[in-house]
């Protein structure tokens, strides 16, 4: 397989993600829940038995032992034993219940049960979770590949470290939320030509498109114009220039200011250099202007996200559309 791109290598070593919850639903017979709203990612997978998953009146997948999904900003989902089955509120019954894993149907019943296992995931750099707002709103991984066969031991190691007190127990839950996105990532990467999803993701596999982007990672600091980076992908400005907010949706020049102001803000958060030095290095004539840049890309001046990282973390909101109350699976 070829190697994947450098901008998908950069953006997938920048990312800072947090697991906000970690829950599941055991059941048998027939069970039906539904969630109102939920938080920029859900990882998951079905350990046994099967399940309906749907959201925002696309259609249903049916999912079974060894399957594994991504969903990515809903409004609303579900999940059922079928599709005609009854739905209660999922919110409700979690916070009923009180526990991680939710039990539904009666005990000793003669089906095995079905297990539901799933992780709500955001990231905390705003600037990273623009690029990935055109993930597909729900993906099936298949059992029996290897990206399902990477996901589901690490959801079984996240409910372990969840439900013990054990010394070092949230930095272990953060860093296999982590690499849970990362196999999710590469099972989209993964699919055959034309199958990849719509925005960034996507425009990685257009040949014109995705070498903009390596020429944009590999030199961040030149003054590219849009007719130079055009011309290097063989294309007219204004040709390019369209093309590559349809895929990325955003202008290039865009593009590549959120990126500098990504890169220029790890730096602040390594070792000690000035506001000013980093500024220089990437051809400002001014921390001034440096600094409006980087409020407007981030959200706040530099030297607030140097003393706070977590001051420029998103607001909890879908990246397909936003709610008031967002909810995950087991969000109480």
């Amino acid at each position: 397989m070829e190697e994947m791109p450098d901008p998908l290598l950069d953006v997938l070593a920048a990312l800072n993600v947090r697991v906000t919850h970690l829950s599941g639903v055991e059941a048998t017979g027939h069970w039906g829940l539904r969630f109102d709203a939920h938080e920029h990612i859900k990882i998951g997978a079905v350990l046994t038995g099967s399940c309906v998953l749907g959201a925002d009146g696309e259609p249903a997948l049916r999912l079974s032992a060894g399957d594994c999904f991504l969903m990515s900003g809903y409004r609303w989902f579900q999940a059922a034993d079928e599709h005609a089955t009854p739905l209660d509120d999922g919110q409700q019954i979690f916070q009923a219940a009180g526990t991680r894993i939710v039990r539904l149907g009666a005990p000793g019943a003669d089906a095995d049960p079905t297990l539901l296992l799933g992780a709500s995931v955001h990231f905390l750099d705003p600037t990273v979770a623009a690029l990935l707002a055109g993930l597909p709103l729900l993906t099936a991984i298949r059992a029996g590949t290897g990206p399902a066969r990477a996901i589901q031991p690490l959801l079984r190691l996240i409910l372990e470290e969840a439900d013990r007190v054990r010394i070092g127990a949230p930095v272990m839950i953060e860093r296999l939320a982590e690499m849970l996105f990362l196999q999710a990532v590469r099972a989209l990467v993964e699919e055959p030509a034309g199958a990849m999803p719509y925005g960034w993701l996507g425009a990685l596999g257009d040949a014109r498109i995705g070498g903009s982007l390596v020429l944009m990672h590999r030199q961040p600091a030149r003054r590219w114009t849009v007719a130079e980076l055009g011309h290097a992908v063989g294309m007219s400005r204004a040709a390019f220039a369209a093309r590559f907010k349809q895929l990325v949706g955003m202008p290039p020049l865009e593009y590549l200011l959120r990126w500098r102001m990504h890169t220029a803000g790890r730096e602040l958060l390594t070792g000690d250099r000035t506001v000013a030095s980093v500024a220089a290095e990437w051809g400002y004539a001014s921390e001034a202007g440096f600094s409006a840049a980087f409020k407007r890309i981030v959200g706040v001046p530099p030297g607030r996200y140097r003393a706070d990282p977590m001051a420029a973390a998103p607001a909890l909101k879908s990246l397909n559309g936003s709610a008031e109350h967002l909810v995950s699976l087991a969000d109480a």
